[in-house]
């Protein structure tokens, strides 16, 4: 475990140490435009304008992001207990930063839900699982970015919110094949 923590530190360090004025506003924006799963309601809303898959999705996406942020918020971060990393240790520039959560960091609130809403959402519409898993995969980063969270705590809210969205995504297709009989 030492090991991987290890390499944890030095990810983050080394993303911290690289200069990207061109994109630490635009990261920062990002962070903080997925806080309550923000982004995930908006899109929510507009799928759910269209009747058929586009509402059944919007509705398996947010079933999906309620079961992985109570996972991760709830379930995870009380058993983790991890510490936020430490910006100014880790030299992350003032420029990039976004107010410091006052919970754990084990795993990413903020990916886990996002992963999950791509998952979901996927499940019904296909197509909206290359757009989703890149905006998913944007904000994960931008937490590391903006000096949140640790690389591995990213990594393992991306695939709390896949499994969460994949069973989301089963026990919707269970339920409206019980319906159909």
């Amino acid at each position: 475990m030492a090991d991987v923590s290890a390499v944890d530190l030095a990810v983050y360090v080394a993303i911290a140490a690289t200069p990207t004025p061109a994109l630490d506003e635009g990261l920062r924006r990002l962070s903080t435009a997925a806080n309550h799963s923000k982004l995930s309601v908006a899109v929510a809303c507009g799928l759910a304008l269209v009747p058929g898959a586009s509402r059944r999705a919007a509705l398996v996406g947010l079933g999906s992001v309620a079961v992985a942020s109570a996972a991760a918020n709830v379930a995870g971060k009380s058993l983790a207990r991890r510490a936020r990393p430490d910006r100014v240790a880790g030299k992350v520039p003032q420029a990039r930063q976004v107010p410091m959560p006052e919970s754990g960091s084990f795993p990413s609130g903020h990916t886990a839900s996002a992963f999950a809403f791509a998952t979901g959402v996927a499940s019904q519409l296909p197509w909206a699982a290359a757009p989703l898993g890149l905006l998913a995969a944007s904000v994960g980063y931008s937490r590391v970015h903006t000096g949140v969270h640790y690389p591995g705590d990213v990594v393992a809210g991306a695939l709390l919110g896949t499994v969460a969205g994949s069973v989301v995504a089963g026990v919707g297709r269970r339920l409206v094949a019980r319906q159909g009989r």
